[in-house]
């Protein structure tokens, strides 16, 4: 029962990490920037940046954690991250300065990186220590709750606050959660080995695995980035559904939050790149749908995208620290840079694409769709390899 009670704190500090570090410091933004635009005189252009900004900050963390292996410092830059976050997110309300704006932005892709990669990869190091299932399902429910919980909290205070003292509140809530996120996650373990004595041992996958995987979750990155940054302005650009977006964007958080736990579920049924194909060819499906027209296929593509988005990712990074359980967050950074690199590149791309159409951004919806078609394909290829290399290794016989 103790180690039950154990296992459901650390996952809880995994939650209250995102929660700050994803759904407040990173994530704020989005639903706070239509009343940026109108009270603080933020500009379209430097929107745009900003956004960026905050990718690069996000792709330098997941670079510093492709280059980490030390546990102890993994858990001291973790919780450097969640006092980050509380910084980058008071920065904003303190000053008009895009230039302030644009170092609190980096910041804050910096702390989100340390609660993706540094703090799931200490979860995940301490769930195989102590002989729990390695998957993170509860864990990234955080991002979910996360995005939907900012969405209802900015709806709510825009009744009463402005946009710098919205920022200031959400500073407050933020520390209240970095308590739990700083308390729960204990000293990591540097013995190398589980609680029952067991060594723990890197299994890598091969080069080719390697390189097919990074392409594939590029492609992914291209289809997650550009729904998520642009969602709220094409669906209020669609016929009859202008200031819907903010809407939709609480949808797909909803979506999201329980989405990592079910795919936990069909990945033990189906095996993970199983999951991952089927969640790519379903997130198709969820890019396209708010094309179709009216609220109802909006609402339902949304949800559908938050709820396979986040799924591609927790499996991603559950297989990265089942590869190498004793330094998790290396793969998870170099995957997490293949992703962070789609993350700059098709924002970029969408833009200039929308420039020649008026501001319709609509068309990077049919760009990541098609990406992601690609990546369901690489997907398959990695599948038929991971068989072959599977195979070839059950026939290697004992020499003599």
């Amino acid at each position: 029962m103790d180690n039950q009670r154990e296992r459901l704190k650390v996952l809880g500090a995994g939650i209250f990490s995102l929660l700050l570090a994803m759904g407040i410091a990173r994530f704020a933004y989005t639903p706070l920037l239509p009343l940026m635009q109108q009270q603080a005189g933020l500009g379209i252009a430097d929107a745009g940046w900003l956004a960026a900004i905050n990718y690069g900050g996000y792709l330098s963390g997941a670079l510093l954690a492709s280059l980490v292996s030390d546990l102890v410092l993994k858990d001291k830059l973790y919780r450097a991250g969640m006092i980050l976050a509380i910084a980058s997110t008071a920065m904003m309300g303190l000053s008009t300065d895009p230039t302030v704006w644009a170092v609190s932005r980096f910041v804050a892709g910096l702390s989100s990186s340390a609660a993706m990669l540094f703090g799931t990869g200490l979860i995940l190091n301490w769930l195989i220590r102590h002989q729990h299932r390695s998957e993170l399902g509860i864990h990234f429910a955080g991002i979910g709750l996360g995005i939907a919980g900012c969405s209802a909290a900015v709806a709510l205070m825009q009744q009463w606050l402005d946009w710098r003292e919205q920022w200031f509140a959400l500073t407050a809530l933020g520390c209240l959660l970095a308590v739990p996120a700083l308390r729960w996650l204990p000293a990591p373990d540097t013995s190398g080995l589980t609680r029952s004595g067991e060594k723990l041992e890197d299994n890598p996958p091969s080069p080719l695995f390697m390189r097919l995987f990074m392409a594939a979750y590029f492609c992914a990155g291209v289809g997650y980035v550009v729904s998520a940054t642009f969602i709220v302005a094409i669906v209020d650009r669609l016929p009859g559904m202008a200031g819907q977006g903010t809407l939709v964007f609480l949808a797909l958080g909803i979506g999201a939050a329980p989405a990592c736990i079910v795919w936990d579920l069909i990945a033990r049924r189906t095996g993970d790149l199983n999951a991952l194909i089927l969640a790519a060819v379903l997130q198709i499906a969820g890019i396209l749908l708010p094309l179709a027209g009216g609220l109802p296929a909006a609402l339902a593509g949304a949800m559908l995208f938050g709820g396979t988005f986040i799924g591609m990712v927790s499996l991603v990074l559950t297989m990265a620290g089942r590869y190498y359980p004793t330094r998790p967050a290396k793969m998870m950074g170099k995957m997490t840079v293949s992703y962070g690199v789609a993350q700059i590149l098709a924002p970029a791309i969408t833009g200039w694409l929308a420039a020649g159409r008026a501001g319709d951004y609509g068309v990077g919806l049919y760009l990541a769709a098609g990406v992601m078609l690609v990546g369901t394909l690489l997907l398959l290829l990695l599948r038929a390899v991971s068989r072959r290399e599977a195979a070839e290794s059950a026939c290697v016989c004992p020499q003599g």
